[in-house]
């Protein structure tokens, strides 16, 4: 577990719950999910005292649950964010001892990058002073985050000079829910970091299938890359869902009633913006990735019924040049004794000549035809 006081300029973190509500800034609360199962008493009674309201039962269940779709909800003391990261690294099924109950759940397959990409739910509880974030274990998010909220301090707590006082603004969550949405934003990058991995192996089996000197035999793996690329468009479509309700509860929240709040209020509002943005190009490389796939499928199958009708027409000319060949040997193998040239002593050079020529004849009929022409 991991407490963090966010004020404007200073940072301070701790590893016991708070017990009171800081005067300026706010709370983050981050517990990875086999903690908060483990203390999820204590952290309802210190939400309870801190912020007059615990967390309902279906939403302890939705925190906990580590199979559930992105989703957005809320009450009148608190709103709900459940939002499936795009990182690399191992879900919590994976990270967990051996279970029964997991046994029917297969593992993925395909390509590396995609066995390394985990999709394991993240939880946010947020209140107006205090932000609750419920993890995978050993979650990179959360860490690399509070590593560089850190890394602006000194100690856990910093005194800033002028010039580096506006970039230390400008990285400072102003509010709660702001910190919300610069985690949720950093999770959906996540994925746009490993777009050009995905697209340099789709781009390297595309070759593989279009090259007529070799047989593909990855079959599995691109099913299994189509299959996790349709999986990945339907989680980001649940997490630009989620995106976009919180975006309309953000319009019902009521009228800022001092130049500061309202100016906050709109900054959610323009994160909130570039986080469906984000989820917006992920979507669309998802989709673009899955048609590339099918279409280099598409023209893997094309080419191989081209090259097939190459080589039949190749064959059909062969058969036609060779047929009256074969016919004239047959006429001068019947079994009679009164036939032309048969018993003459230049016979056999005047038939090979015949058969020469009408040979000849014909590769110049088709080759003049474009019967015989090399096509690439």
């Amino acid at each position: 577990m991991r407490v963090f006081h966010l004020a404007e300029l200073s940072i301070r973190e701790s590893a016991v719950l708070p017990t009171a509500l800081p005067e300026h800034g706010f709370l983050w609360i981050a517990l990875g999910r086999r903690e908060f199962e483990a203390q999820q008493a204590e952290v309802q009674a210190c939400l309870q005292q801190l912020c007059g309201s615990a967390l309902v039962d279906l939403h302890l269940s939705d925190l906990l649950n580590n199979q559930l779709p992105s989703h957005y909800d809320y009450t009148a003391q608190y709103d709900l964010l459940v939002f499936r990261r795009l990182a690399q690294g191992r879900s919590d099924i994976e990270a967990e001892p051996y279970s029964p109950s997991l046994e029917h759940l297969p593992r993925r397959g395909g390509p590396p990058v995609l066995r390394r990409i985990d999709t394991s739910p993240v939880g946010f509880a947020l209140f107006d002073q205090l932000l609750l974030t419920v993890h995978p274990t050993d979650c990179a998010v959360r860490d690399s985050y509070a590593a560089r909220l850190l890394a602006l301090t000194a100690n856990g707590h910093a005194e800033f000079t002028e010039p580096g006082r506006s970039a230390a603004v400008r990285f400072m969550p102003s509010s709660s829910g702001d910190l919300m949405l610069r985690l949720v934003n950093q999770m959906v990058d996540g994925y746009l970091e490993l777009r050009r991995e995905l697209t340099r192996q789709l781009d390297h089996w595309q070759a593989e299938l279009l090259n007529p000197k070799s047989r593909f035999h990855n079959w599995s793996s691109l099913l299994q890359v189509r299959l996790a690329l349709h999986q990945l468009d339907e989680i980001c479509e649940d997490q630009r869902s989620a995106i976009q309700d919180w975006i309309e509860a953000l319009d019902s929240w009521p009228e800022a009633s001092t130049p500061l709040d309202q100016r906050a209020h709109e900054l959610l509002k323009v994160r909130s913006r570039d986080v469906l943005e984000h989820i917006e190009r992920v979507v669309h490389h998802v989709r673009r990735l899955e048609q590339s796939a099918e279409v280099a499928v598409q023209m893997h199958f094309n080419a191989q019924g081209h090259r097939t009708n190459e080589i039949m027409r190749i064959l059909t000319v062969l058969t036609a040049i060779f047929l009256p060949l074969n016919l004239i040997a047959g006429i001068f193998g019947m079994n009679f004794d009164f036939i032309p040239l048969l018993h003459l002593q230049a016979g056999f050079w005047w038939a090979m000549t015949a058969m020469v020529v009408i040979a000849v004849s014909l590769v110049f009929y088709f080759w003049r035809k474009r019967f015989l022409e090399h096509r690439t």
